[in-house]
This record gives C-alpha cells, sequence and structure tokens, in this order.
C-alpha cells in the first residue's frame, strides 16, 4: 500500500506546483486531486494544458492517484441524473489525458422522504454506475464510488448500488466512515466491499474512535495495494501535519 493526501480540505488552496512539492518533501506518494479546488484541475483545460498537468506529475515522485469528483446520480430529476452521467464522462476525459487512474463519483442520499422505495434508487444509481464504468473502461479510466452520503454510505447499501451495477470497471472508494463501525469491527462492512477496493479515504489517525489498525491489516489481508489517503482538514503547518499522518500511518503497520 502508498500513502497519500486528498486535496479536500487540506490542499484546497493550493496550485498543483506547491501539491507536488509539498508531497515530495513529505513523502506523500500519491494524491487524488478534488474538482473545484484551487489547483484548477478541470474539463476547461486545453490539450497542451492537461499534457502539462501530467508532464508534472511524471516529472515527480509523486503520483496522480485520481481526481475526486462530486457527481451523484440519485436525483429523481431525470435531467440532473443524465447531467451527472455527462459530466462523469467529461472527467474520464481529462483523467485520461491527464495520467489519472480513476475518478472518484458518490452515492449521496435515498428519495423515500419523496415516497421512493429505497431499492428502487440503489438500482438507479447503479445503473448510471454501469454506464460510467462502460464508458471509462474505453479510456483506461476506473470509476470509483466513494462510500458517502446519508444512509447511502451504509455498507449494505454500498454493496447493493455495486451489485445493480454489475460492472468490472466500476469499484468501491472506502471512506473509512464512523458508520462503519460494528459491534466495534469494521469487518462485517469491510467484508461486503472485499476485492472491490480500489481506493481508501482516512480520516484523521489519531481518533481512536476507528479501529484503523484493524482496517489496515485487513486491507492488507485483502491483498489490496493502492493508497490510503489522508482527507484531513486544513493546518497552518501542512507538511508538519503530512508527516504525522504518514508516521502514524507506517507505525499502525509495524513498518516503522
Amino acid at each position: 500500500m502508498k500513502v497519500g493526501i486528498v486535496t479536500y480540505n487540506l490542499a484546497r488552496d493550493w496550485d498543483l506546483a506547491t501539491i507536488i512539492e509539498r508531497c515530495t518533501d513529505t513523502g506523500m506518494a500519491g494524491v487524488e486531486l478534488r474538482t473545484g479546488h484551487a489547483h484548477c484541475v478541470e474539463t476547461n483545460l486545453s490539450a497542451r494544458q492537461r499534457q502539462e498537468v501530467r508532464r508534472r506529475f511524471e516529472d515527480s515522485p509523486v503520483a496522480l492517484a485520481g481526481l475526486g469528483s462530486a457527481f451523484e446520480y440519485h436525483s429523481t430529476d431525470p435531467d440532473e441524473v443524465r447531467r451527472n452521467i455527462e459530466g462523469t464522462k467529461e472527467y474520464v476525459k481529462l483523467a485520461a489525458d491527464v495520467g489519472a487512474p480513476g475518478v472518484k463519483v458518490r452515492p449521496n442520499g435515498l428519495n423515500q422522504a419523496a415516497g421512493v422505495p429505497r431499492e428502487q434508487t440503489l438500482e438507479q444509481i447503479g445503473r448510471a454506475l454501469r454506464e460510467c464504468g462502460e464508458f471509462a473502461r474505453d479510456y483506461g479510466v476506473e470509476i470509483r464510488l466513494e462510500v458517502h452520503g446519508r444512509d447511502t454510505s451504509l455498507l449494505p447499501n454500498i454493496r447493493a448500488i455495486m451489485d445493480a451495477a454489475a460492472h468490472d470497471n466500476v469499484f468501491v472508494c472506502w471512506n473509512s466512515n464512523q458508520s462503519d463501525i460494528v459491534e466495534g469491527s469494521v469487518r462485517q462492512s469491510f467484508d461486503l466491499a472485499r476485492g472491490l477496493i480500489r481506493l481508501v479515504h482516512m480520516r484523521d489517525l489519531y481518533l481512536d474512535e476507528y479501529p484503523w489498525r484493524e482496517l489496515l491489516g485487513l486491507l492488507t489481508g485483502s491483498g489490496y495495494d493502492g493508497f490510503c489517503l489522508a482527507e484531513i482538514a486544513e493546518s497552518a503547518d501542512p507538511e508538519r501535519v503530512m508527516r504525522y499522518f504518514r508516521a502514524l500511518w507506517l507505525a499502525y503497520q509495524g513498518l516503522q
């Protein structure tokens, strides 16, 4: 496994050069670039600008672990769902151009208050993901579903979405939510996503409310060899925080 950062929120105001420099200096091996932030890796980049982003990463020790979007597919408005699907496709093209292996998307709620059965919304999200995954496969880019949203972040619901998607290019982004924990353990939840995880987001590792050591052991035992990314708050001393995060991540695995 490799350790890195999500630019939400720690690096939201950094340009691309600063991200690469600070990750390099602190031993962070990769970064997921959140869309809408100051680094401006967005679909309005020209072909030349996209190649420049790719070159910056290729010339550095820092990997572009993915693009983090906020596209979602649960709306009761079909036109809104279609806009999110088509937006995802544009970021897939961007990911392919800049060298990002995946695009993160998310579920963000159910529509039971509007009288829509839970299963219907989960199926709808899954169908949208299947279309995005099929499109993205032609570009060599993965679709990664973040474990996110009220109710939709529950792993049984994530599993139902993944089963509805039923596509070998749609994966899970583990999000280290408190709701993962069942009777003090994340194993039951983890088993619902086992073999499907392509990215991991982690909160502050000093939070003893979450079983970080168990999670890392489960990831290792499942053969996961991707990125574990710090999704943490901004800091007045970000490099110090990044070094501490990396050190604790290593220590939890007995690597230092």
